[in-house]
């Protein structure tokens, strides 16, 4: 019987070898939602979700020209030559349109030549999902190094007159650079999902506008979000108190101080973007870790936790070390 001698190299190994983020130029306050006519104000949307600002993109800025940036600042800061990136995968919920993919259309602009390029849409937990991808191709040795980047545009999707959805969402993208490693710096992935609950976070098919049952997520996000972080870290050996920074995906800050407390990582910083960025989905985790880290935040070779979780409903967990 004949057999199938692959002849890439394969690697035991994984790294974030690079970070980026990117978040429009205009700056939304609570206020300027007022304004706008929404009828909510500034007191009312910090308690429930806390946030102050979010930012949105131009009318003529997409979901690709916020992921070109922030995978250009990813790759400078990895020191890989695009020549060698072999991957580019892309997390959004938010393209315009099912066809084209954004991860096409970000290669070639990146001047990526040729390489495996597709789309992941999994809403918040998507970049964790993207990841998992990347990290296993190089692991099989299909790829050297690859490009994950989560681009999200809310501000095209808002229903301005549901003060409960329109407050908390925002635009902007995050991405990483993964790279084969003699270390594993990219811990065993915790995931899952809850169909049960698929259609608690949507979009609307008649009004083509994002809806959610706030309350159903939250009670599932505090009740279950915090096992997966805990199991994540048992998987990767790292006990919680000695995380250097716990990034969960950025839906409202009650759910992130909620698990915070939980997790019990006491000499963590927890990522809080949720205050002056948003919700911005899929890109809330990398926009955070490329925030952070580029703050000083968190020392490289670090152990980081993220956690994504959101529609579908679907979750995943891990845990790396910082680049």
């Amino acid at each position: 019987m004949t057999s199938i001698n692959p002849v890439p190299v394969r690697h035991d190994g994984t790294r974030i070898s690079g970070v980026g983020h990117y978040r429009p130029a205009n700056v939304v306050t609570n206020s300027d939602l007022v304004a706008r006519g929404v009828d909510t104000d500034d007191e009312w949307i910090r308690t429930r979700v806390g946030i102050t600002e979010r930012r949105f993109a131009d009318d003529d800025e997409t979901v690709v020209d916020m992921a070109v940036q922030a995978g250009n600042a990813a790759i400078a800061h990895s020191g890989v030559a695009t020549t060698d990136i072999d991957l580019v995968v892309a997390a959004t919920c938010t393209m315009p349109t099912p066809v084209p993919a954004c991860a096409p259309q970000l290669a070639y602009r990146l001047g990526i030549d040729a390489p495996g390029a597709f789309d992941v849409n999994s809403g918040c937990s998507g970049f964790m999902y993207a990841l998992n991808v990347a990290s296993s191709a190089i692991q099989v040795g299909q790829a050297r190094n690859v490009l994950v980047v989560a681009s999200e545009r809310f501000s095209g999707w808002l229903d301005f007159n549901d003060r409960t959805t329109c407050i908390i969402l925002g635009d902007g993208a995050g991405a990483v650079v993964i790279s084969s490693s003699e270390e594993v710096g990219i811990g065993p992935v915790e995931w899952g999902s809850d169909g049960e609950l698929f259609d608690a976070i949507a979009i609307d098919e008649r009004t083509h506008t994002f809806r959610q049952e706030g309350q159903s997520v939250y009670r599932w996000a505090t009740s279950r979000m915090a096992d997966v972080a805990l199991t994540a870290c048992e998987k990767a050996g790292i006990k919680p108190e000695e995380l250097a920074a716990f990034i969960p995906h950025q839906a409202n800050l009650r759910i992130i101080e909620s698990l915070a407390k939980r997790l019990g990582a006491t000499k963590a910083v927890i990522a809080r973007d949720i205050v002056t960025s948003g919700n911005t989905s899929a890109a809330t985790i990398p926009l955070a870790l490329s925030r952070m880290v580029e703050a000083g935040e968190i020392p490289s070779g670090a152990p980081v936790l993220m956690l994504g979780f959101g529609s579908g409903l679907s979750y995943a967990g891990q845990v790396v070390l910082a680049p």
